[in-house]
This record gives structure tokens, sequence and C-alpha cells, in this order.
């Protein structure tokens, strides 16, 4: 999917750094044998979160939403020395996929990957988290958002994905769950008063929170 016209998207990727090797092969693999290769966090996407990972650089992260691990290598990179990631995902066919990609990078001992529904992993993986980044159901955001905000303490940040929905979320005619769902998700952590929060557009929406109180 192009957010950009093709010129611009050209101008941003060379003018932004390049990623590995790895994630060039991960990104190529995933349009050749994913259905939904869009789904890859990709270039633009990809540094952005590897910046603010290497910035915040957590102890502690936690991702729902693993597809083929590209967004999970990129947040590693940021990871401390004896930090830890953990990743979730509900589909099992992709997941071998992902994890051949782990096991082939620099972060396969800091990265653990776990397969079933996302909720039921947060409260299983007790632990307060430094940094979160959702990129799974769309339903499901308002739920991860209540589930997670016990377990962060001040200075945390919360990344959440495709939080313009192609714009549908500003679109009043739209009303299916998935937009519902996401209008539900932005507008809860605006109004919490222990989050401060900012809409990046980047791609289709990155939703950037951090925990002040």
């Amino acid at each position: 999917m192009r957010f950009f016209p093709e010129p611009l998207e050209n101008y941003i990727n060379q003018h932004s750094s390049a990623p590995s090797a790895l994630l060039q092969e991960l990104e190529r693999d995933t349009h050749l044998r994913c259905l939904m290769p869009q789904m890859c966090s990709g270039h633009q996407q990809g540094r952005l979160l590897a910046l603010l990972s290497k910035m915040l650089r957590p102890n502690r992260i936690l991702e729902i939403g693993t597809f083929t691990g590209y967004s999970a290598l990129c947040l590693a990179e940021g990871l401390t020395d004896g930090g830890h990631l953990h990743s979730i995902d509900n589909n099992a066919e992709i997941m071998d996929m992902a994890q051949s990609y782990v096991d082939r990078s620099a972060y396969r001992k800091q990265i653990t990957l776990h397969e079933g529904p996302g909720l039921d992993w947060i409260h299983r993986l007790d632990q307060p988290w430094d940094l979160v980044f959702i990129d799974a159901d769309k339903e499901n955001y308002p739920h991860y958002l209540k589930a997670l905000l016990p377990k962060l303490q001040v200075g945390a940040i919360i990344l959440a994905d495709n939080v313009l929905w192609s714009g549908k979320v500003a679109d009043p005619e739209a009303d299916d769950d998935e937009t519902e769902a996401l209008r539900s998700y932005n507008r809860m952590v605006m109004e919490n008063p222990r989050l401060e929060t900012m809409i990046l557009s980047v791609r289709d929406g990155i939703s950037l929170a951090r925990v002040i109180q």
C-alpha cells in the first residue's frame, strides 16, 4: 500500500537510514509469501520504531501483533543489553516465518514469540513494560489499552499502528466495527489524564502516548 505519491515516497526512503540486509530480505520475503504484505512495517515505519526504541532504551518491550517479525526486529535495536522483547500473534501459520528471521538476527536471545490471543498473553506476561507496540486486531485496541495501563509506569511509551485507518476515523459515514474501535482507542488515549499523546501521520497513522503519572 502506497501512502504518498511514488516520487515523494522514494525521496523519503532515499533520505532515511537504510534497514539492515536481513530486514530488506524479510520485507521481500513477506511480499512473496504473504497474502497481505502491506501489514509489514517496512522501511519508513521500521526506522521510526527503531529510532524511538533507541532513544528510550527500554528493558522490556511488548509487541501485540508479530506478523512476519519485521517490527519486532526494529524495536529490538534499542533494547538494553539485558533487555527482552515479547511479541504476540494469534496467527499460528505465520509464526514459523517470523521465528526463522528472529533466529537469524543479532537479537535472537532477546526476542520471544508467543502464539495466541493478545489479551490472554497480556495477563500471563505479568510484568511492567517500558515500550508497547500495538498492531493487531483493531476491534481489541480499546481492550488492549485497558489491560496494559496498570502495567505501565511513568515514562513508558505506547505506540499503536493504523489509528487513521485510511482516513476512515475522520469520515462520519464510516461506522464499521474496526473504525469505531480505533476512534474509541484514540479518544481513550487523548482523554486519559495519565497520558500525553500525539498521532503521527506516518503511513496509516501511529499513535504515540507517554505515561506521565
